[in-house]
C-alpha cells in the first residue's frame, strides 16, 4: 500500500501515509481519533509496529488532508525528497505542465522542475513510491528517471541502521554506570566518580535521548501525553538531581547520584 489511492468498486480511495513520533497505543488511539472524524474519512486504521495509517476515504481527502489532521495531533507524516532527470522539455510551458503533473499526485508536498539542468526534485510522503512519481511525467508526455545520483542516495545510511547505532552508543556509555551496582552483588562496593558519570550519562540523556523531549514537546502543544513525555520527564528528574547534587556537595553527594537510572532508562526505551 502506497500514499497513491487506490479506488475499489465502491468508489472509495484507500492509501496509507507513514508516521513519525508514536511511542504507545495512545499514540495510536489519538490519530486514529483525529482522522475519523474528518468529513469523507470512512475509516481509518493506525500500526504502531510499521508506524503507518491506512485511510479509507471518499470525496476530496487525499494525502494533503491527512497529513494535516496528523501534524495537528503531533506527529508528523515522514517525508521523502526524490530526484529526477527529465527528457523531452524545452520551453516553460514543458516546466508547468511537469510541475502540474506531478503535484497533481497524491502523495506529493511539493515539486520544483529546471529546464536548465531537465531534472525535478519533489518533496512527497515516505510511501510514495517513485515509480508513481516517473508514472505521472510519463502520463504527462515526457520521460523520466531517477537522477544520476540515486544510486549514492540509496546506499545511504537507513533509519533503522541509525536506531540500532543509537542503542548500541547508549548500552557502552550505560554499561559502566551499571557495573558497580553489579559488583555489588558480589560485595564489592565502589563507585565512579561524580564527574566521570556525569559524562557518560550526558551524551544519553540530550543525544540520544534528544527524540523524547521533541515528541514529548509535540505531545504538550497537542494538549496530550504520551510515552515519550513520560520519558523525558523521569529521565530529567534523575538527571537533574544527580546534577544538582553533584555541584551542590561534591564527591560527597556521591551517594544520591542517578545518573545510571536515566541513561540506563533511556537505553532500555530505546531498545
Amino acid at each position: 500500500m502506497s500514499a497513491v489511492p487506490q479506488t475499489n468498486p465502491s468508489g472509495l480511495k484507500e492509501f496509507s501515509v507513514q508516521i513519525e513520533g508514536m511511542s504507545c497505543a495512545s499514540c495510536v488511539a489519538r490519530i486514529e481519533k483525529a482522522l475519523r472524524a474528518v468529513p469523507g474519512v470512512v475509516n481509518a486504521n493506525v500500526n504502531l509496529g510499521t508506524e503507518s495509517a491506512t485511510v479509507v476515504a471518499e470525496g476530496a481527502v487525499g494525502f494533503d488532508t491527512v497529513r494535516q489532521v496528523v501534524e495537528q495531533a503531533g506527529y508528523e507524516v515522514a517525508q521523502q525528497e526524490i530526484d529526477l532527470d527529465v527528457e523531452g522539455m524545452s520551453c516553460a510551458s514543458c516546466v508547468s505542465r511537469v510541475e502540474k503533473a506531478l503535484r497533481k499526485v497524491s502523495g506529493v508536498v511539493d515539486a520544483t522542475v529546471n529546464l536548465a539542468t531537465e531534472s525535478a526534485h519533489v518533496k512527497a510522503s515516505a510511501a510514495l513510491p517513485v515509480e508513481a512519481v516517473i508514472a505521472a511525467i510519463e502520463a504527462a508526455g515526457y520521460h523520466a528517471r531517477p537522477h544520476r545520483d540515486a544510486q549514492a542516495a540509496q546506499q545511504a545510511e537507513k533509519p533503522v541502521d541509525k536506531q540500532l547505532r543509537h542503542v548500541v552508543f547508549a548500552a557502552l556509555l550505560s554499561l559502566p554506570l551499571i557495573v558497580p551496582m553489579l559488583a555489588s552483588l558480589l560485595d564489592v562496593h565502589w563507585m565512579l566518580p561524580g564527574w566521570l558519570q556525569l559524562m557518560l550519562a550526558t551524551p544519553v540523556q540530550f543525544w540520544l535521548g534528544a527524540r523524547f523531549y521533541r515528541a514529548g514537546w509535540k505531545a504538550v502543544k497537542a494538549g496530550a501525553g504520551n510515552m515519550d513525555l513520560l520519558v523525558a520527564l523521569g529521565t530529567s528528574a534523575a538527571y537533574g538531581l544527580s546534577l544538582y547534587q553533584l555541584l551542590a556537595h561534591g564527591e560527597h553527594g556521591m551517594a544520591r547520584l542517578y545518573f545510571e537510572a536515566s541513561a540506563v532508562g533511556i537505553t532500555l526505551v530505546l531498545l
